[in-house]
C-alpha cells in the first residue's frame, strides 16, 4: 500500500527544501554572530554566502520537475559547495582552525560549478526549444 502523498515534493526536491532551510537558519545565526562578536569579516562572508545560496536551494527545487537532473546536480554542488566554505569560515572562528586544509576554497569551487550547471542547463533547454 502506497501511503505517500501525492502533493509532496519528490525526495530529492525535499532533500533540496531541506538544505535551503537549514542553509538559511545558518545564514541568519552567522549574521548574529558577526554583529554580536567575534572575527566579523568571516563570519559576515559566511551569512552573506549561505543566504544567497538558500534561496537559489528552493529555486532549484521548484524547478526540478522541469529538468531534474540538471537541476538536483545543481543544487547538490550550491549545497555541498555552501557548506564547506561557510563551515570553514565558521569553523576557524569557533573553533580556531580549519575545518581541513582548502575546504573554503573547495567549498567556493562547488559553489561556482552548481552555477554553471544551472546556466548550462538554461542553455540546454533553449537549445531544445530551438
Amino acid at each position: 500500500m502506497n501511503t505517500r502523498d501525492p502533493s509532496a515534493p519528490p525526495r530529492a526536491s525535499a532533500a533540496l527544501i531541506l538544505a535551503a532551510g537549514l542553509l538559511g537558519a545558518c545564514g541568519v545565526a552567522l549574521g548574529a554572530a558577526a554583529a554580536h562578536g567575534g572575527e566579523a569579516r568571516l563570519l559576515a562572508t559566511a551569512s552573506a554566502m549561505a543566504l544567497a545560496h538558500a534561496p537559489a536551494l528552493l529555486a532549484l527545487a521548484a524547478l526540478a520537475g522541469r529538468a531534474p537532473r540538471a537541476m538536483l546536480l545543481s543544487g547538490a554542488l550550491l549545497g555541498l559547495g555552501a557548506a564547506l566554505f561557510c563551515g570553514d569560515l565558521a569553523a576557524r572562528q569557533v573553533l580556531g582552525d580549519r575545518l581541513f586544509a582548502s575546504a573554503a576554497p573547495f567549498g567556493g569551487v562547488l559553489m561556482i560549478a552548481g552555477w554553471l550547471a544551472a546556466a548550462i542547463s538554461g542553455i540546454i533547454a533553449l537549445l531544445r526549444r530551438a
